[in-house]
């Protein structure tokens, strides 16, 4: 029955003279423009993105913020001409991004203001270019999947035989961009799961180390271990120092799917890990987790996952397509996870709410 009317809906959303009857109708206007209007948002999605990466190419929002500008200023301070600043900026104010004064100077917009407070966004949006290359033929990305791409050589790891053996020129543009996009998702974590009674801490794939340092800052007591390919681990290594950390944050090197992993900690976390990889291989990692943990030990999952309620889009669009893109992992809900964790001999999991869920999600699992 169910599928019967929803066949009929279709064929009336489908029948132009409907189409034209809602558009007019008083009840049912807002409604139909408010669907035409996120059709074409989808159709054009591509341009805006485009957009934004523009404005942060020329840096339209550090120039925007120290306050209004007139519209000559900023054209010569971006090396445009009058008229292509313009187009630029008023594309800008269409996406909430900067705003136009009455007095035709520009300001920083909503949207705006908030990407110049978060570096990491910023370094995201920037290797972007990357990943709209992958997606130029969007069919052939589809249909070929072993098709060498140029996520998959960013994220170096994700193809290579042996990764433990990428040397620091293949490893270091990455390190530094999941360094500049860890912070605002630390700090998520960290308001989510408390570290009290905890005492070691021992994260996985920690990249140089913003999520333990953030764990480590808050939580003063806590000793940490951070593992992760020698490459990374070198990186890693050497912040600790630099940060003060080393007496309390040891850095050891190998691979998370063939080396031994290390003992003694009584948390183990899983930080944007679990989605780049596949089900036999997390699988395998979250094995060895459980045997790495003691007796009542816990381990943290937190990652962007897919079905997230009001952002589905960001977990099965945006992640599932940039995975694919990357050639490793998938986009996992939480209940698909959590069977995974039970599969491997975990028995008590539990999702976290998060303040933005569609930044990071959070399962803990106890070993019992």
């Amino acid at each position: 029955m169910r599928e019967f009317w929803l066949k009929r809906r279709d064929l009336l959303l489908a029948n132009p003279r409907f189409q034209r009857w809602v558009s007019s109708f008083p009840l049912t206007k807002a409604t139909a423009e408010k669907k035409a209007n996120k059709l074409f948002d989808i159709c054009a999605g591509f341009v805006y993105s485009q957009i934004l990466s523009a404005c942060i190419q020329l840096k339209v929002f550090d120039l925007l913020s120290d306050g209004p500008r007139s519209l000559e200023s900023l054209s010569k301070d971006m090396g445009l001409s009058d008229n292509a600043a313009a187009n630029l900026l008023d594309a800008a104010c269409s996406l909430d991004l900067v705003e136009k004064r009455k007095d035709s100077k520009y300001r920083l917009g909503e949207l705006g203001a908030a990407l110049l407070g978060n570096p990491g966004i910023d370094a995201m949006i920037q290797h972007h270019d990357k990943l709209y290359i992958d997606l130029q033929d969007p069919v052939a990305l589809l249909k070929d999947l072993n098709k060498p791409t140029e996520l998959s050589k960013y994220w170096a790891y994700a193809q290579a035989q042996n990764p433990e053996d990428l040397q620091d020129h293949q490893t270091s543009e990455y390190s530094q961009l999941m360094s500049d996009s860890m912070s605002l998702l630390a700090e998520d974590i960290l308001d989510s799961y408390s570290f009290e009674g905890h005492k070691c801490l021992l994260d996985l794939g920690g990249g140089s180390g913003t999520f333990v340092i953030n764990v480590c800052k808050r939580w003063t007591g806590l000793q940490a271990q951070l593992f992760d390919l020698p490459a990374v681990e070198k990186l890693a290594n050497e912040r600790m120092q630099k940060h003060g950390m080393a007496n309390r944050v040891s850095t050891v090197p190998g691979n998370l799917f063939t080396s031994p992993l290390p003992t003694g900690a009584d948390v183990i976390s899983l930080v944007r890990i679990c989605h780049d990889h596949n089900d036999e291989d997390i699988r395998l990692l979250l094995s060895k987790v459980f045997d790495a943990l003691p007796e009542g030990g816990c381990l943290i999952i937190a990652e962007p996952m897919a079905g997230t309620p009001g952002a589905k889009s960001v977990g099965d669009a945006y992640f599932g397509f940039y995975l694919l893109a990357m050639r490793s992992g998938r986009p996992r809900k939480p209940e698909e996870l959590i069977q995974l964790l039970h599969e491997v001999g975990f028995k008590s999991c539990q999702q976290l709410s998060t303040p933005r869920p569609l930044i990071t999600q959070i399962i803990t699992a106890n070993k019992a």
